[in-house]
Protein backbone atom coordinates (compact mmCIF):
# COMPACT_ATOMS: atom_id res chain seq x y z
CA UNK A 1 0.00 0.00 0.00
CA UNK A 2 1.25 3.14 -1.21
CA UNK A 3 2.08 6.27 1.84
CA UNK A 4 -0.53 7.92 0.09
CA UNK A 5 -3.24 5.50 0.52
CA UNK A 6 -2.32 5.08 4.09
CA UNK A 7 -2.31 8.68 4.47
CA UNK A 8 -5.58 9.20 2.84
CA UNK A 9 -7.11 6.81 4.91
CA UNK A 10 -5.93 7.72 8.49
CA UNK A 11 -7.05 11.43 7.64
CA UNK A 12 -10.60 10.12 6.70
CA UNK A 13 -10.98 7.86 9.81
CA UNK A 14 -9.47 10.72 12.05
CA UNK A 15 -11.84 13.09 10.54
CA UNK A 16 -14.64 10.60 11.05
CA UNK A 17 -13.21 9.69 14.86
CA UNK A 18 -13.67 13.62 15.91
CA UNK A 19 -17.53 13.31 15.01
CA UNK A 20 -18.02 10.55 17.62
CA UNK A 21 -18.08 11.10 21.22
CA UNK A 22 -15.38 10.89 22.86
CA UNK A 23 -15.05 9.35 26.22
CA UNK A 24 -13.60 10.91 29.41
CA UNK A 25 -11.36 8.53 31.28
CA UNK A 26 -7.88 7.99 32.98
CA UNK A 27 -5.95 5.33 31.77
CA UNK A 28 -2.59 4.86 33.78
CA UNK A 29 0.16 4.36 30.80
CA UNK A 30 4.14 4.90 29.70
CA UNK A 31 5.29 7.28 26.94
CA UNK A 32 8.50 7.22 25.37
CA UNK A 33 9.39 9.51 22.89
CA UNK A 34 12.30 8.49 20.04
CA UNK A 35 15.39 8.07 21.67
CA UNK A 36 14.11 8.58 25.25
CA UNK A 37 13.45 7.00 28.60
CA UNK A 38 9.66 6.38 29.44
CA UNK A 39 7.79 8.10 31.83
CA UNK A 40 4.45 7.54 33.51
CA UNK A 41 1.64 9.27 32.00
CA UNK A 42 -2.20 9.55 32.25
CA UNK A 43 -4.15 8.83 28.68
CA UNK A 44 -7.26 11.36 29.41
CA UNK A 45 -8.95 10.78 25.74
CA UNK A 46 -8.41 7.92 23.36
CA UNK A 47 -10.01 7.45 19.91
CA UNK A 48 -9.05 4.87 17.01
CA UNK A 49 -6.60 7.29 15.72
CA UNK A 50 -5.10 8.48 18.58
CA UNK A 51 -4.68 10.11 22.02
CA UNK A 52 -4.50 12.93 24.00
CA UNK A 53 -1.66 12.30 27.83
CA UNK A 54 0.07 14.27 29.91
CA UNK A 55 3.40 15.36 29.59
CA UNK A 56 4.79 17.71 31.80
CA UNK A 57 7.89 18.69 29.67
CA UNK A 58 7.45 19.89 25.84
CA UNK A 59 7.66 17.06 22.86
CA UNK A 60 7.92 18.50 19.77
CA UNK A 61 4.92 17.96 17.14
CA UNK A 62 6.47 15.35 14.42
CA UNK A 63 8.39 13.44 17.29
CA UNK A 64 7.46 9.54 16.98
CA UNK A 65 6.57 7.68 20.24
CA UNK A 66 5.72 5.18 21.78
CA UNK A 67 2.45 4.65 24.00
CA UNK A 68 2.36 1.25 26.41
CA UNK A 69 -1.25 0.94 28.12
CA UNK A 70 -1.32 -2.17 30.86
CA UNK A 71 -1.70 -5.03 29.12
CA UNK A 72 -0.67 -4.02 26.00
CA UNK A 73 2.29 -3.72 23.19
CA UNK A 74 3.83 -0.08 22.94
CA UNK A 75 1.57 1.19 19.97
CA UNK A 76 4.04 4.14 17.99
CA UNK A 77 2.53 7.23 17.68
CA UNK A 78 3.57 10.42 16.07
CA UNK A 79 3.44 13.94 18.50
CA UNK A 80 1.04 16.45 16.73
CA UNK A 81 0.71 18.54 18.92
CA UNK A 82 1.94 19.87 22.77
CA UNK A 83 0.59 22.45 25.02
CA UNK A 84 -0.35 23.62 28.34
CA UNK A 85 1.77 19.79 29.53
CA UNK A 86 -0.62 17.91 27.39
CA UNK A 87 0.05 15.99 24.17
CA UNK A 88 -1.89 15.04 21.55
CA UNK A 89 -0.24 11.89 19.40
CA UNK A 90 -1.79 10.37 16.62
CA UNK A 91 -1.23 6.28 16.34
CA UNK A 92 0.98 4.90 13.19
CA UNK A 93 -1.35 2.50 12.48
CA UNK A 94 -5.29 2.76 13.64
CA UNK A 95 -5.83 1.02 16.57
CA UNK A 96 -8.70 -2.41 16.68
CA UNK A 97 -12.07 -1.27 17.24
CA UNK A 98 -12.29 -4.24 19.55
CA UNK A 99 -9.09 -3.34 21.37
CA UNK A 100 -10.57 0.39 21.59
CA UNK A 101 -13.88 -1.36 23.14
CA UNK A 102 -12.16 -3.13 25.47
CA UNK A 103 -10.09 -0.24 26.94
CA UNK A 104 -13.11 1.67 27.11
CA UNK A 105 -15.01 -0.55 28.98
CA UNK A 106 -11.87 -1.08 31.28
CA UNK A 107 -11.63 2.65 31.50
CA UNK A 108 -14.85 4.83 31.26
CA UNK A 109 -14.98 7.82 33.21
CA UNK A 110 -18.47 9.76 33.76
CA UNK A 111 -18.22 12.28 31.16
CA UNK A 112 -18.64 12.53 26.92
CA UNK A 113 -16.08 14.68 25.53
CA UNK A 114 -17.61 16.11 22.25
Amino acid sequence: MSMQNVTGRYEVAAQEDRCAPRTKMVIPAQLRQSGGRAFQTTVNDLSLSGFSAVAVSRIHPGTVCWLTLPGLESLQSEVIWWEDQMIGCAFANLLSPIVHDNILARYRGDGIIR
